[in-house]
C-alpha cells in the first residue's frame, strides 16, 4: 500500500481516484477505524462490507468530510486533503444510510435546493432536477412533500440529490436496505448504468449477493480493520476448494439440531448448518456424495425437497474470513 509520501506519478500510474492510508478514528479511547489502508480505482464499484459497527459508516463519513481524522490519510487524485476534504466536494456524491432530504419541501424543491448549494445556477438545477425526477420515475410525485414519500421513493430521491452536480466519484451507504423489490431492482440496475457511463462508486452493504453482482473489488471490515480487499474473484479462490450440498426439506416438527448433530455423527468430515428454516447446508473440504446425506435424513424422518451441489459465493468467502454468520448481521442491520 503506498504511503503519503509516495509521488504523485505513481499514484497516477495506478489511477487511484481516492485512497486511504493507515486512516483511524477513534472516540475517546475507542478505535472505531483502526489503521485501515485501501485504495478506490477510477471508475470502479468498490465494496465495503462488515456487519453494524464494523466501521463503514465511519470510515465513508471521514471519506467524504464529515468526521474528523484521528491518524492517517485521505489523497483524492494526487492530493492529500486530509485536512481539507471541502476541496473535493465538487468531486463527490453523497447517498447518506438516512436521508438527509427535507421532509416539508417537494421532491423537485429538494433536488433544486441541493443544487443550489453546489453553485448550479437556477437554469442549470431546475433543468437537473426535472431530469433526475424523469430518470428516476418520480416525475408525477415531483410537486409532492418529501415526506409523504414512500421508502423506495424517498431512497431513490435521495441518489438523485447526491447526483445533481455530476460528480466524479458517489458514494453510497447501505443504498437498497429496507425498501421494495421492485425499487431493489431499480436502483441496482441504476448503479450498473451510471457506473458504465464512468462514474466511481463507493458502496458499503450488508447484502453480500449484492456486492457480488455489483463490485469489481470489495473490502471486507470487521471491529474498525480490514480484513482483505480484493476482486470478487479473488476473494473467491480461498473458498473454491469447498464442496456444499444444500438440502431442501419440508417444515416439519423434527428438532433441527437433532438433525445436524445426526448428520455429523455420520459425517465426521463435514460442517453442517441451518441456511434457514427450510434448507441445510453440508460444507466439506473433500467431495461430497450427495445420496448418503439424502439418506441420513431420510432415515430421520426428514421430508426432502431439493437436494444439489452449489458453487462457493462470496458470502461463503466472507463467513470464512470473517467469522461472521451473514444471518446475525442482517438481523443487526434491521435492529438498527
Amino acid at each position: 500500500m503506498n504511503s503519503p509520501g509516495k509521488s504523485g506519478n505513481a499514484r497516477k500510474s495506478m489511477n487511484k481516484m481516492i485512497e486511504a492510508v493507515h486512516l483511524t478514528k477513534k472516540y475517546e479511547s475507542f478505535p472505531a477505524v483502526n489503521n485501515i489502508s485501501f485504495y478506490v480505482k477510477r471508475g470502479e464499484i468498490f465494496g465495503l462490507l462488515g456487519p453494524n459497527g464494523a466501521g463503514k459508516t465511519t470510515t465513508i463519513n471521514m471519506l467524504i468530510g464529515m468526521a474528523k481524522v484521528s491518524g492517517g490519510a485521505i489523497i483524492y487524485g494526487n492530493e492529500d486533503l486530509t485536512n481539507n476534504i471541502k476541496k473535493a466536494q465538487r468531486l463527490i456524491g453523497v447517498v447518506a444510510d438516512e436521508s438527509n432530504l427535507y421532509n416539508e419541501m417537494s421532491g423537485y424543491e429538494n433536488l433544486c435546493f441541493c443544487g443550489s448549494l453546489y453553485g448550479l445556477s437556477k437554469k442549470e438545477r431546475t433543468e437537473k432536477a426535472s431530469a433526475l425526477l424523469d430518470l428516476f420515475q418520480l416525475s408525477e410525485a415531483a410537486h409532492k412533500k418529501f415526506k409523504a414519500y414512500s421508502r423506495g421513493m424517498k431512497r431513490k430521491l435521495t441518489i438523485a440529490a447526491a447526483l445533481i452536480h455530476d460528480p466524479e466519484i458517489i458514494f453510497m451507504d447501505e443504498p437498497t436496505t429496507g425498501i421494495d423489490v421492485a425499487s431493489v431492482r431499480q436502483i441496482r440496475n441504476f448503479i450498473k448504468e451510471l457506473n458504465r457511463k464512468g462514474t466511481t462508486i463507493f458502496l458499503t452493504t450488508h447484502y453480500i449477493e449484492e456486492a457480488e453482482r455489483l463490485c469489481g473489488r470489495v473490502a471486507f471490515i470487521n471491529k474498525g480493520k480490514i480484513i482483505r480487499v480484493d476482486t470478487v474473484s479473488g476473494l473467491l479462490e480461498d473458498t473454491k476448494e469447498a464442496n456444499i450440498v444444500e438440502v431442501l426439506f419440508e417444515v416439519n416438527k423434527l428438532d433441527k439440531n437433532i438433525l445436524l448433530n445426526r448428520l455429523k455423527e455420520e459425517f465426521h468430515t463435514v460442517e453442517c448448518t441451518l441456511k434457514n428454516e427450510k434448507t441445510i447446508r453440508v460444507l466439506s473440504q473433500m467431495k461430497i456424495d450427495i445420496a448418503p446425506i439424502v439418506a441420513c435424513l431420510a432415515d430421520a424422518g426428514v421430508s426432502i425437497l431439493e437436494a444439489k451441489l452449489i458453487k462457493p459465493t462470496l458470502e461463503d468467502a466472507f463467513v470464512k474470513m470473517t467469522g461472521i454468520e451473514i444471518d446475525i448481521m442482517k438481523n443487526e442491520k434491521e435492529k438498527k
